[in-house]
């Protein structure tokens, strides 16, 4: 089991809400990630950063077109956590965090991100 983790912004009209939309929908969100965590690791805290992705065109995989290059800490950072236990044994999650998060600029390295392995490559190893 794991959790289902949400970042959101504080507000609606936080920095750049104009570029936040949902692809199925076209609709404006203050949902700026969120991703289901089977790690067994803490929930994030007061604190911690989003990491941005971005991708550098030199140093894309050709097998992997669209894929990201390089991470670095972002500018997003949790105010607050709240966590709440999912209820029902067959969700596949055991909680749902919600982390509220607000738009603090820094500027740090893009760092590189490990090459992308394929399946075959993992067998060969």
């Amino acid at each position: 089991m794991g959790k289902y983790i949400i970042f959101k912004t504080e507000s609606m009209s936080d920095s750049g809400w104009e570029e936040r939309v949902l692809a199925h929908t076209g609709a404006l969100t203050d949902i700026l990630a969120e991703h289901y965590d089977s790690s067994n690791s803490p929930s994030p805290t007061q604190g911690y950063r989003l990491r941005e992705y971005h991708k550098i065109e030199q140093f894309a995989d050709p097998a992997f077109p669209g894929a990201s290059t390089h991470s670095r800490v972002g500018d997003w950072q949790v105010t607050r956590v709240e966590e709440y236990p999912s209820g029902q044994s067959n969700s596949g999650f055991e909680a749902i965090v919600v982390c509220y998060c607000r738009y603090s600029p820094v500027t740090t390295p893009l760092e590189p991100l490990p090459k992308i392995q394929t399946t075959q490559e993992l067998q060969e190893v």
